[in-house]
């Protein structure tokens, strides 16, 4: 188990490879939409700079793409924090004795704090 174990020294977070997988799927959709978003802004631009009535009306779907490209980064933002916050709480229940890590020592964890 320990090699599907991911530890970040110093601190005591250990991240299990299912969601180091995750992380890593997520930041690539997110990539992609940044790329695709590049792509649409330069065509946005392009057709804004032509002047070209029907290039202006296209901007108009473009502009509604490039939104909701917006929503799906900010939603898989969310879902990482989600998942990292999740996998950091399961580690620090892990440890015994309500204490968790930090630079290697550790600490008594206060009253009612995970």
């Amino acid at each position: 188990m320990e090699a599907d174990t991911f530890s970040v020294h110093g601190n005591g977070i250990h991240l299990n490879q299912k969601v180091l997988q995750t992380f890593h799927k997520n930041f690539i959709q997110v990539q992609n939409i940044l790329d695709q978003n590049r792509l649409l802004i330069n065509e946005i631009n392009q057709n804004h700079e032509s002047k070209i009535p029907d290039n202006l009306s296209r901007n108009v779907g473009l502009i509604r793409e490039l939104n909701n490209n917006i929503r799906r980064v900010v939603d898989l933002y969310a879902d990482l924090s989600s998942s990292f916050t999740k996998s950091v709480e399961a580690s620090s229940e892990g440890d015994s004795g309500g204490t968790f890590k930090s630079h290697g020592q550790k600490r008594i964890r206060p009253a009612g704090q995970l």
